[in-house]
């Protein structure tokens, strides 16, 4: 990676939709995340964060929020170049950032890759313990209703 290019992490801009798709829907392919349609992103493109060097997405997260006292970190990706550099990291504790200053109680995550946020204090929880507004998302997603996603949580 040429590293003349300066990366930032950033709010996401509508123009970042295109990318953000690029990098989900890479990992999306190879199962180790869900996929998301370009219409998603852009309906949810305020609740991104990215990872951006120069005019590329190199990474991006979301957090939504489902009710008063919740929110998930969604759709976390950095490309393969630049992973092992903390930008995963980054990512996560902006999220955490916000969960905090939105004066949310608790953060959750549905994920393949449990270890990675059990680094941050997440752990393990039955899916069914988490509100069922969460579960919109599923009748979408293609492993419905055999989902191999493990449910973490972590109270702030």
């Amino acid at each position: 990676m040429n590293r003349e290019i300066k990366m930032k992490l950033r709010q996401a801009y509508p123009r970042d939709g295109e990318g953000i798709r690029e990098i989900v829907n890479t990992y999306a392919s190879q199962g180790l995340m869900l996929p998301r349609s370009l219409s998603s992103i852009y309906e949810n493109i305020r609740d991104f964060r990215v990872i951006a060097g120069g005019d590329r997405i190199m990474g991006c997260a979301a957090l939504q929020v489902y009710w008063e006292d919740i929110a998930e970190i969604r759709s976390l990706a950095v490309i393969e170049e630049i992973q092992g550099e903390g930008w995963g990291r980054a990512l996560v504790d902006d999220c955490l950032r916000e969960a905090r200053a939105l004066k949310l109680p608790r953060v959750f995550t549905l994920t393949f890759t449990p270890p990675f946020f059990k680094k941050f204090g997440f752990s393990e929880i039955e899916k069914e313990k988490l509100p069922h507004k969460i579960w919109k998302d599923c009748i979408h997603c293609p492993h419905f209703p055999d989902c191999k996603e493990v449910a973490l949580i972590r109270d702030l």
